[in-house]
């Protein structure tokens, strides 16, 4: 079993909602009991802070605030953003995505093996096509 990798979208996500069923929150459960990591990219922390901004994300903390907060709640830790992964997203085979951070997700995915947990249709999709190992949530 491969550690595991939160989009963005799966943070939020995991974050807000009650919902404790399903196989993705299954696979964190059962990655944090057998002790492997669940990380998340610094990335998401800027994404957080552009959806805050641009007012399609609302919090009742400044972002940085509750980027923090739900990390530390949750057990997660930091993936490595690493000059090997930042170029590394520049070259992905097959990937015609043009978002910087789902291009740095799905590189960050693909140099350490993480399994990535999104509800992205794009890195879902890329999944498929056998780029990256992805659980739907």
């Amino acid at each position: 079993m491969s550690p595991l990798l939160l989009d963005t979208c799966a943070l939020i996500f995991f974050a807000t909602s009650e919902d404790e069923t399903g196989e993705a929150r299954a696979a964190v459960q059962q990655t944090h009991e057998t002790g492997q990591a669940v990380v998340v990219s610094p990335i998401s922390a800027w994404e957080i802070g552009v959806l805050v901004a641009r007012g399609r994300l609302n919090l009742l903390m400044p972002p940085l605030r509750w980027f923090e907060q739900v990390m530390e709640r949750s057990g997660l830790s930091l993936a490595a953003l690493t000059p090997d992964v930042l170029v590394a997203s520049s070259f992905l085979p097959g990937f015609p995505h043009r978002d910087p951070a789902d291009r740095i997700i799905a590189a960050t995915a693909r140099e350490y093996g993480y399994r990535l947990i999104t509800r992205d249709r794009s890195l879902l999709a890329y999944a498929r096509e056998g780029h990256i190992q992805a659980i739907a949530c």
